[in-house]
């Protein structure tokens, strides 16, 4: 029997199977989720599911993007940068921003329950599949922030892309356990800020060299720059 849900008269359809699939996983193994556990958790029926979805998968990809796609990272990227991707603050506004932003993210329930959702995709309920989805909609999300052509990246860009994606997922595994420490402190540091900065610059391609080296002080270390 389903459990009550006071949103089933007010959340449109594809909404509440959201919710319901996200209430599920954290219930039970993926692979143990059926489209009839779905319409009964959502209170529609099963037209409703196959009128919006093909698939359980389809779902789970639709319910994955929509968590994404409305982080505060992207937004982050988005807020900082013209309509060409080039930086729209100095490197001290954007640490600022930056602060105020992982503040407003970790204080807020709405961004805490979408790092919840996302972590189960991290989490022992999860598959190979729903990584995979998670990880590719967060490359593409990226992407498109950082306003980068895909077909037209270099090796280095392309690396710096995956590198930030691993760092993204690497947080979602240990979300469980950073959600119940002061992790905000840690995440708005400044070298943690300037961290983040020197990593879009990277990606935007925006004085590379001279970006990386004020992060790390090495001065004339480093080889020539691929072009």
């Amino acid at each position: 029997m389903p459990r009550p849900r006071h949103d089933s008269e007010l959340l449109p359809a594809k909404e509440r199977m959201r919710n319901a699939f996200w209430a599920l996983l954290e219930d039970r193994e993926y692979r143990k989720i059926t489209v009839t556990d779905i319409v009964h958790e959502a209170q529609v029926n099963r037209n409703s599911f196959y009128y919006h979805y093909g698939s359980l998968s389809e779902l789970a990809d639709d319910a994955i993007l929509h968590e994404v796609e409305n982080t505060s990272i992207a937004q982050l990227v988005d807020e900082t940068t013209d309509d060409h991707g080039i930086p729209s603050m100095d490197d001290d506004a954007v640490r600022e921003h930056w602060h105020k932003r992982i503040s407003a993210a970790i204080n807020s329930s709405e961004h805490r329950t979408r790092l919840n959702h996302m972590a189960l995709l991290a989490g022992p309920h999860s598959s190979p599949e729903l990584m995979d989805s998670l990880r590719d909609f967060t490359r593409m999300t990226l992407f498109t922030a950082l306003k980068l052509d895909e077909s037209d990246m270099t090796l280095r860009s392309d690396l710096y892309i995956d590198f930030a994606v691993g760092g993204i997922l690497a947080i979602l595994r240990r979300w469980p356990e950073l959600r119940e420490m002061n992790v905000a402190q840690t995440l708005y540091d400044d070298d943690i800020a300037a961290m983040a900065i020197g990593l879009y610059l990277s990606m935007s391609g925006d004085e590379v060299r001279d970006s990386w080296k004020r992060i790390f002080r090495r001065r004339g270390e480093d080889g020539p720059a691929d072009q």
